[in-house]
């Protein structure tokens, strides 16, 4: 199709014909190739015309469409696609609508660089393979599906964009209004829409292959918007899919040493059943019951099986519900023309959703108005550059006329961050179907390792190769012993069968019982239990492993507003000109009232002005009634103006003004702006309002508040407001200055422009001062306790304000925060610091003030260099590098922005400093959980091992003195019902009495290694005294095997008595006596111990040959026996105590060298060995059971990267589906 230029920039958009009646001649090869026409879809929204038939003219959203002639003797071309001719009436300018594929050139409408092609509304909104069912809805109430708003922003396409008619046709389908949003009290639809409705373009018909399913029918309910939930789905991602319990069980199961200890238990049954079964008994000789034990040994695997699983489901479904919550947040919505906060998953399909500096975009949309909106998109699409939007109308407009920018961006994408100016946007995808859900869908994760679990992995591993090396030192001296004896030995073979399986098999349960999985287990469930109750106590945990490192926290930077104050402001007090005004405690209206009736009307209006139109605040609805929200100070002085300056409706006051431009807050200069026009031709005004002494410096004039006549500010001025500023701030007042100036022109002549928008700072000179405010922040109850409590634990508490030195001392002062021989510094002074200047005067600096969140961030950085694990707050956008800095950055949960939020580790729910000492007892509580569960389980190990190996040994047919299933029953106490009873202690107010731990501080201290050792050394010493002497003490045949096993079972039913009366010990790592403190508040580990001490006497009474316990229970005297001698634990932790950890550790010096001589060869030679061992096994094991499931997850893990890799590459603002067909190649190599 031949083409013609126009004369001027703008395109007039052509009226096109779509000929299907006479054929193409073979002449007409000096026209473009065109693309052949199909008689079904009809052609798309196209340009306004001059030539638009009446019912376009009158559309009721003035969006005009060409006329489009249909001919039908057209013949059909070897191509699927439409071939567009140029109406003779028109110039032959490109047909906007079709996007080139193949060798195929299509017409377009291009912007005058050229590069924007705008594709026919069947190619625009053409579904993507796989995603047909999206397009098709049953019996719908609105102009569009699911699958055609997809198409806006999967990638950015200003085609689709064009094609749904721009935002007013948007919304048009979607029953909304741009203004006043969805209605409130909405059930169903009021009428249906049709595709032809919103656009007057025919809706694109396509086939739907088979095997699709249809989106189902509506059913229209009471329910408010159901009828917009069934065609959009809610702003939720369903949950991620539960590992099912068979699942973790089999995972659990999966541990090469229970498959190997199984494999030995079922050999003991089979030998067992054997000697039973098998062969002939005489009278005098009665069947053994061996195979009770084989049978014992798989039901106690099958127990140590089910509740690793269990556990393991538990903590899933507790970090689910966290991840639920760390998700949830409040959003900004339009309804009925009110503004209200609602949760963000109740957003809906047609809301319009306020956007302001720091809003994470919760869903996708049309941008509909607002000034100067920029948004980080790297999030979400991988681009790092702010991205500035365009209004939908007037993105439309410049599609129409041609004038389309290169960079033209009307869409709202999910994920993204607002980093400047403000607007509205109308939703189009929620949920799964929004371009952040897919990618969330796609790239989920599974939560990463703690350094604490990460640390205990690494000491579970250096165990577990202690515990192997006796393992296999055990089986090789009893495989010896067994070996030397076969010449002698007179048993059959099924029996020497047997005693070999009972060596292996009680080498094997070492190793169980050494390998300490319990560890991993402990930390994620004292993390769990912490984040749970933090959540209570209004803190939420978004990163585990902020729990446990704020326990180590040195030092807290606090932010003053909303964190150490109530954030609950109130004008108080202000001088505008002579007149000033104040409020007292008795009376809170003295002087105000007096002072409103005094200014004239048009001071007033200007004060309105001022306040009114220089503020991100809006009005909406709190708990019925209404309210401001927005920043505390905004609605501060929002109120001051509504309730004594004669403000009526907010809208109204804003709608009754011409904005030329809003300049969003600069926290370098502590300022922001607004330029109105002025009626008539009375140019501009600039209002500005912000931190009183800085802009007190940009003045060099005063107006009279009467007249108000402009005259040069003097000296005397300048002092007298400088005193007044300076009277507030030692009240602990805000102060806040109002400026503005008035240009003939915006922007004015001598200052750089973009796009019609000046730079705030470079108008910042010769301004009017038009009055100061101050506004009152109380300090919250209980910040003054918490910080003495803070300093209390060794930990500095430091205030990082905006405010100036003076207010910052006086609040400061009043937390306790400032104390005498402490620094105060402002950012500017800051800044400038030397090296030799930070190392003398940061240990000494309490307050900064006046400081930028750059001050923030370096003073975190400073901190750490020097030692300290730094705590920070934030709640702006821009404080989130420092948030991102520090070794745990708190946000704010109701002030903060939602990407200061993003880049914390927790969220502060109620803005209160007290909630930053509870996190730091919980971090406490957390590690000090996981170090009692290490030192009763180091114990036990030690004492097990060692019992298991010098009973063996030393025993003439090398039998253990706990048998197989029994130390399977003592690694149930030790790993799972340990770890539910220590991990879950909650922490007292004394835990704060110690100071933090460092950050190369060891796990096991040297109080752990003197109780470990002292309480290993006594248990050892009873239960070798009772096997070696027992017999002899309490007058025992041991010839008798009936008395031999009712000593066996005192020896057994005693240690695990020992370990029960141990826990109690361990609930305390100090050298403090009281180690039932606290008990009452912790029922876990009450329950915990209650179970244990009832299945042991349960055990011990029905136990019988399962447990090898005596047939007949052992008496009173027995009894007693063993609780006494296991109670004696408790006495001899105290003396343990008591023992001078300097004495201990002149020991453990001198003998810990030898023993690292040792354990070092020893770990490496096992580790070989075994490793060699475990690899044979592995490659045995994928071969016969893993292979399969490899293959699978292979293919699974190539498909998740790919989609990963296509999540993650930054989708451009692509038109055609063959351009970006050819870029993904490109991309890919291809």
């Amino acid at each position: 199709m031949a083409s013609s230029s126009n004369n001027g920039n703008c395109l007039t958009p052509p009226v096109f014909q779509i000929e299907t009646a006479s054929p193409r001649a073979s002449e007409d090869s000096d026209e473009s190739p065109r693309r052949t026409s199909s008689p079904s879809p009809p052609p798309p929204a196209a340009a306004a015309t001059t030539n638009n038939t009446t019912a376009q003219r009158n559309r009721s959203d003035s969006l005009a469409i060409p006329s489009l002639h249909v001919s039908t003797s057209r013949p059909r071309s070897s191509g699927d696609d439409d071939t567009i001719a140029a109406s003779p009436t028109t110039s032959t300018h490109s047909n906007p609508f079709l996007t080139p594929g193949g060798s195929t050139i299509a017409p377009s409408i291009r912007s005058r660089s050229g590069s924007i092609n705008i594709e026919d509304v069947e190619s625009a909104l053409r579904p993507d393979p796989g995603s047909e069912g999206d397009f098709h809805v049953a019996d719908s109430s609105f102009a569009f599906s699911p699958g055609h708003l997809n198409k806006l922003l999967n990638p950015k396409s200003l085609s689709a964009f064009y094609a749904l008619g721009g935002v007013n046709g948007v919304a048009k389908g979607l029953q909304t209004d741009l203004k006043s949003g969805l209605s409130i009290d909405e059930t169903t639809v009021p009428r249906r829409v049709t595709f032809e409705d919103a656009t007057n373009n025919k809706a694109p018909v396509y086939a739907l292959p088979d095997g699709v399913k249809r989106l189902a029918p509506y059913q229209t309910s009471g329910e408010s918007f159901k009828d917009r939930i069934n065609a959009y789905g809610t702003n939720t991602l369903p949950a991620k899919k539960a590992t099912p319990l068979w699942k973790l069980a089999w995972q659990t199961y999966k541990d090469p040493i229970l498959i190997l200890l199984t494999g030995a238990a079922i050999i003991s049954l089979a030998l067992g059943l054997y000697e039973t079964f098998g062969v002939e008994h005489g009278p005098d000789d009665p069947p053994s019951v061996d195979w009770v034990e084989g049978v014992a040994i798989c039901v106690a695997i099958l127990i140590v099986t089910l509740v690793g699983s269990l556990n393991d489901w538990q903590k899933e479904k507790a970090f689910v519900k966290l991840n639920a919550k760390k998700d949830d947040r409040e959003v900004k919505v339009i309804r009925s023309g009110k503004s209200f906060m609602i949760n963000v998953h109740d957003v809906i399909v047609g809301d319009v959703l306020h956007l302001e500096p720091g809003d994470l975009v919760p869903v996708d949309g049309i941008f509909i108005t607002g000034h100067d909106l920029k948004c980080d998109e790297s999030s979400a699409t991988g681009e790092s550059d702010a991205l500035k939007k365009t209004p939908g109308e007037q993105a439309f407009h410049l599609l129409q006329t041609g004038n389309a920018p290169k960079d033209l961006d009307p869409f709202i994408i999910s994920g993204a961050k607002v980093l400047e100016g403000m607007g509205t946007f109308v939703v189009t995808s929620v949920g799964t179907n929004s371009s952040f859900g897919k990618i969330m869908m796609s790239v989920r994760t599974e939560m990463d390792a703690t350094p604490l679990q990460k640390k205990l992995e690494r000491l579970a591993m250096a165990i577990a190769k202690l515990g192997f090396a006796s393992a296999a030192l055990l089986f090789f001296v009893l495989l010896f012993r067994f070996v030397a004896q076969l010449d002698t030995d007179t048993r059959n073979a099924a029996d020497k069968g047997s005693a070999f399986m009972d060596i292996l098999i009680v080498a094997i349960t070492i190793i169980v019982v050494a390998v300490p999985e319990g560890l991993p287990l402990a930390v994620t469930l004292a993390l769990a239990f912490a984040t749970t109750r933090l959540l209570k106590e209004k803190n939420l945990v978004r990163v585990l492993r902020a729990c446990e490192t704020m326990g180590n926290a040195t030092t807290i930077c606090s932010d003053k507003t909303g964190t150490l104050t109530t954030n609950k402001m109130t004008v108080v007090a202000g001088a505008f000109g002579s007149a000033t005004f104040s409020k007292s405690e008795s009376d809170e209206s003295t002087g105000v009232v007096k002072f409103a009736s005094s200014l004239p009307a048009a001071t007033k209006e200007l004060i309105v002005q001022s306040i009114a139109i220089n503020s991100t605040a809006f009005e909406g609805e709190e708990d019925g009634e209404a309210t401001f929200i927005g920043s505390k100070t905004e609605t501060a002085m929002l109120h001051f103006a509504r309730n004594h300056m004669g403000m009526q409706s907010l809208a109204e006051t804003r709608a009754n003004e011409t904005v030329a431009q809003m300049m969003p807050f600069d926290s370098s200069k502590k300022c922001m702006g607004a330029v109105v026009k002025l009626p008539g031709n009375g140019g501009y005004r600039l209002l500005v309002k912000g931190a009183s002494e800085i802009l007190l410096d940009y003045c060099d004039s005063t107006v009279d508040i009467n007249s108000l006549a402009i005259s040069s500010m003097t000296e005397d001025d300048r002092d007298h407001l400088r005193a007044t500023i300076t009277a507030y701030a030692k009240k602990s007042l805000r102060t806040i200055a109002m400026v503005y100036y008035d240009f003939p022109q915006w922007p004015p002549s001598h200052v750089e422009s973009k796009d019609g928008h000046a730079d705030l700072a470079a108008v910042l000179k010769n301004l009017v001062f038009l009055g100061v405010v101050g506004i009152q922040d109380p300090v919250r109850p209980g910040v003054p306790e918490a910080v003495r409590k803070a300093a209390g634990a060794g930990v500095t508490t430091r205030m990082v304000t905006g405010d100036n030195a003076v207010t910052a001392q006086a609040i400061a002062t009043e937390c306790g925060i400032y104390t005498e021989g402490g620094l105060i510094l402002e950012g500017p002074v800051f800044r400038t610091l030397t090296e030799e200047q930070f190392a003398e005067q940061l240990p000494r600096l309490q307050v900064l003030a006046r400081s930028s969140p750059e001050d923030k961030r370096i003073l975190v950085t400073r901190l750490k260099a020097m030692g300290d694990t730094v705590a920070v707050t934030g709640d702006g956008t821009n404080d989130a590098p420092a948030l991102k800095a520090a070794d745990v950055g708190f946000s704010m949960g109701i002030s903060g922005t939602e990407v200061a939020k993003e880049a914390s580790a927790i969220v502060l729910m109620d803005d209160n400093f007290t909630s930053i000492l509870t996190a730091l007892k919980w971090g406490r509580a957390v590690n000090d959980a996981v170090q009692k569960f290490l030192q009763f389980q180091i114990t036990v190990n030690i004492t097990a091992v060692l019992l298991a190996f010098i009973s063996a040994v030393s025993h003439p047919e090398m039998k253990s003195v706990l048998t197989a299933v029994q130390l399977l029953w003592v690694n149930l106490i030790m790993d799972t019902f340990a770890a539910l009873a220590l991990a879950t202690d909650p922490p007292t107010e004394k835990i704060l009495d110690r100071k933090p731990q460092g950050k190369t501080a060891p796990l096991i201290t040297l109080n752990m290694w003197k109780m470990i050792i002292g309480q290993a050394i006594f248990q050892l010493t009873a239960t070798l005294i009772l096997h070696f002497a027992g017999a002899r003490i309490l007058g025992y045949d041991t010839s008798d095997a009936q008395k031999q096993l009712e000593l066996d079972t005192m020896i057994f039913n005693t240690f695990v008595w020992m370990q029960i009366f141990n826990e109690f010990n361990n609930r305390r790592l100090d050298n403090k006596l009281n180690i039932f403190e606290g008990i009452q508040r912790n029922p876990f580990f009450i329950g915990i111990n209650c179970i244990m001490v009832g299945a042991q006497v349960a055990i011990i009474f029905v136990g019988k040959e399962a447990f090898s316990i005596s047939p007949d229970p052992i008496d009173g005297v027995q009894w007693a026996i063993c609780v006494v001698l296991a109670m004696l634990s408790l006495p001899m932790a105290v003396l343990i105590r008591f023992f001078p950890d300097a004495w201990f550790g002149a020991i453990a010096r001198k003998v810990g060298v030898p023993v690292l001589y040792i354990y070092r060869p020893v770990a490496r030679v096992s580790s070989r060995f075994f490793g060699a061992i475990g690899g044979g096994f592995k490659k045995v094991w994928r071969m016969v059971f893993k292979k399969k499931a490899e293959d699978e997850e292979e293919e699974k893990s190539g498909k998740d990267a790919s989609a990963n890799e296509s999540a993650v590459v930054a989708p451009a603002i692509v038109i055609s589906p063959d351009e970006a067909t050819k870029e993904r190649d490109v991309e890919k190599g291809q």
